[in-house]
C-alpha cells in the first residue's frame, strides 16, 4: 500500500482531499505544519489554534494519524523576510506563492519523503498534474495554479492534487455526507499561514510607521499616509482623502516613491494604471520547453490569481529573465507581483514582475 502525507490546514479542501485518498486505497498520514509563531507581531486574531483543533477532528473521523511539524524558522526565513524587504523597497509581494515553494514543496515535501518515507506528498490545491506539467483544474473558478508557479518540477513527481477534477460545491457536498465538522467552513483568506488580521496593524509590528505626504499628480498635497508600504498600485479603499470639487471617481494609487516616502494618487481618469509590458525575473519554468533565446512565443498570462487570461508574447533575456508584451493595455501591472503563463490548460512556470512599461 502506497503511503501519502497530505497536509491538512484544517480546511474542507485539505480534508475532503484526505478523504478521497483514504478510499482509493492509499495509506493516508496527516501533517499539520506550524509556520507562524502566534506571539511574533500578531493582533492576536491571526491564530492556528482553531485550524489545529479542526485538523484533530478531522484526522479522528478519517481515522488516519497525523504528526505536527514545527516550520517556524524556516518560514520566517525563507518567506517572512522577503515579504518585508520587498514591502520596503515599496513592492507588492505575494507571499503565498513563496510559501508554496519554500514550506509546502520544500520543507514539508522533504520531511514527507525524507522523514516519514513517504511515497508521495498530497495538498488540497485545486490543480493537477500531467506527467511533468502543472495543469488547471477542473473548477477554473477555484484553480490556484496561480500561486504554484514557482514550485520546481521534480516536487511535483511524487505530488497528488486530489481535487484537480472536483469542483468546490462538490467538495462541501461530500465533508457534509461524511459529517465533517469544516464542512461549511469559510475559505482561508490573508497571509499564508498567517491568517486573516489587520494587515497594517500588524505589520507595524515589523515595518515601524513612517507618515508622509500623498500628493496627486501636479504634486498637490491631498492628504497623508503612515507608511507608503501599506498601499498597491489601483488601491481605492483606505487612502483616507475625500472627494475633489468638479471631479468624479474616487482616488486611487498611481505610484509609490519609497525614496520621498511620498504616496501619489489620481482621480478620474485611469490611463495612469495603464501599461504595455513587462519584465520578470527569478523565473521559473515547469516541465519540458524547447525554448530558445532571442525568440518570441505567444502564451497567455495573469498578472493576479482570478484575472481573466491576457494574450502576451514573451522574449527571453537570459535563463532566469524574460520581457514580456501585452497584446492590449493591463491596468495596474503591479511591481513585486507575480506574472504566471499558460499554454492553454497547462501552467508553463511564471515569475515576479520586476519592471512596468508605460511607455
Amino acid at each position: 500500500m502506497k503511503k501519502v502525507v497530505i497536509g491538512l490546514s484544517g480546511g474542507v479542501d485539505s480534508s475532503v482531499a484526505a478523504y478521497l485518498l483514504k478510499e482509493q486505497g492509499y495509506h493516508v498520514i496527516g501533517l499539520f505544519m506550524k509556520n507562524w509563531d502566534d506571539k511574533d507581531g500578531s493582533t492576536g486574531e491571526c491564530s492556528s489554534a482553531e485550524d489545529y483543533r479542526d485538523v484533530v477532528s478531522v484526522c479522528g473521523k478519517l481515522d488516519i494519524s497525523f504528526y505536527t511539524v514545527n516550520f517556524v524558522e524556516q518560514y520566517y526565513k525563507d518567506v517572512f523576510t522577503y515579504f518585508l524587504s520587498s514591502l520596503k523597497k515599496g513592492h507588492t509581494p505575494n507571499p503565498d506563492v513563496l510559501c508554496n515553494r519554500m514550506i509546502k514543496f520544500g520543507a514539508f515535501h522533504d520531511f514527507a519523503i525524507d522523514k516519514l518515507g513517504a511515497d508521495f506528498i498530497a495538498t488540497g490545491h485545486y490543480a493537477g498534474i500531467c506527467g511533468d506539467s502543472l495543469m488547471r483544474a477542473k473548477d477554473k473558478d477555484k484553480d490556484q495554479t496561480y500561486f504554484l508557479n514557482q514550485v520546481k518540477t521534480e516536487k511535483l513527481k511524487n505530488t497528488i492534487f486530489p481535487l484537480a477534477e472536483i469542483e468546490k460545491s462538490k467538495v462541501r457536498q461530500i465533508a457534509q455526507k461524511i459529517g465533517l465538522n469544516n464542512s461549511s467552513k469559510k475559505d482561508s483568506t490573508g497571509i499564508c499561514f498567517i491568517g486573516e488580521c489587520n494587515f497594517r496593524q500588524f505589520i507595524k509590528g515589523f515595518i515601524p510607521e513612517k507618515k508622509g505626504e500623498i500628493k496627486d499628480l501636479n504634486g498637490k498635497i491631498v492628504g497623508q499616509h503612515s507608511g507608503v508600504h501599506g498601499f498597491t498600485i489601483g488601491q481605492r479603499r483606505g487612502l483616507g482623502i475625500g472627494g475633489k470639487k468638479g471631479s468624479t471617481g474616487s482616488w486611487f494609487v498611481v505610484s509609490k516613491d519609497i525614496h520621498k516616502n511620498e504616496l501619489i494618487v489620481s482621480q478620474g481618469d485611469e490611463n495612469f494604471l495603464y501599461s504595455h509590458g513587462c519584465t520578470v525575473k527569478n523565473l521559473n519554468v515547469i516541465g519540458q520547453n524547447n525554448w530558445e533565446k532571442g525568440e518570441s512565443y505567444s502564451l497567455t498570462a495573469k498578472f493576479r490569481y482570478r484575472q481573466p487570461d491576457v494574450s502576451v508574447s514573451i522574449n527571453f533575456v537570459d535563463d532566469n529573465t524574460l520581457n514580456v508584451r501585452f497584446a492590449h493595455s493591463q491596468r495596474a501591472v503591479t511591481i513585486g507581483q507575480y506574472a504566471v503563463f499558460y499554454d492553454r490548460n497547462r501552467c508553463i512556470g511564471g515569475g515576479e514582475i520586476d519592471r512596468v512599461f508605460t511607455d
